[in-house]
């Protein structure tokens, strides 16, 4: 599946993102078990709601981190969350 640029991106109803106390960090949590993030993935991912396209999604990261130029990185993530279910788009 190709990350399309203009869709909604959305955290998929089929998994919860949370966080987990006792590994001190944000998890994705679907009926065959636990995925750990990072605190760059967890950020990505918080932001999947529904609302925001890529651009809106990059500019927002941008924007909070005070840093430009992680419109790859970002694409290289949700493209593997997208091949593994993780977010869906609309």
């Amino acid at each position: 599946m190709t990350l399309q640029h203009d869709q909604l991106l959305a955290f998929s109803p089929m998994h919860r993102l949370q966080w987990e106390e006792v590994q001190q960090k944000n998890v994705i949590l679907y009926p065959e078990g636990m995925v750990e993030l990072n605190q760059s993935s967890a950020e990505i991912l918080k932001l999947c709601d529904g609302t925001r396209t890529f651009s809106q999604l990059v500019e927002e990261l941008e924007t909070k981190f005070e840093t430009s130029g992680l419109a790859g990185d970002i694409e290289g993530f949700l493209t593997v969350a997208l091949g593994n279910g993780w977010i869906t788009q609309k």
